[in-house]
């Protein structure tokens, strides 16, 4: 499975990005909301740590699931965060930032530089 786009849904839901996801031969859309932030675009993040699998699981309510292998102790589990959506999004890890809930599985995530165009990796 590989994060194959990040976009702009197209103006049907302004405020949503979509993530297609690829695996195998099917393409899976999953919709995301954001706000717009001064420095770029916020989502909402739950974290699973202490996980066997580690990526993007999913959407998950208005957030998406992402699953680490770190324990949540020393902000491991946080480190691991940002180096997971920097890989799968393409986006550098400079660039992201946990603006919110730290410590707490539930996070609110800072993308830099970024508005609702697409992201194409």
């Amino acid at each position: 499975m590989s994060v194959d786009k990040f976009a702009d849904n197209g103006g049907e839901h302004p405020q949503c990005l979509q993530i297609v996801v690829r695996c195998v031969n099917i393409n899976l859309v999953m919709e995301i909301p954001f706000k717009k932030s001064r420095r770029g675009i916020t989502l909402k993040v739950r974290v699973e740590p202490k996980s066997s699998k580690r990526g993007i699981s999913g959407p998950l309510g208005d957030s998406i699931k992402v699953k680490v292998h770190a324990p949540p102790v020393g902000g491991a589990a946080n480190e691991e965060l940002i180096e997971i959506l920097s890989k799968e999004l393409g986006i550098r890890k400079s660039d992201i930032q946990i603006v919110r809930g730290s410590s707490s599985r539930d996070k609110i995530v800072e993308i830099a530089g970024r508005d609702a165009g697409p992201l194409i990796l």
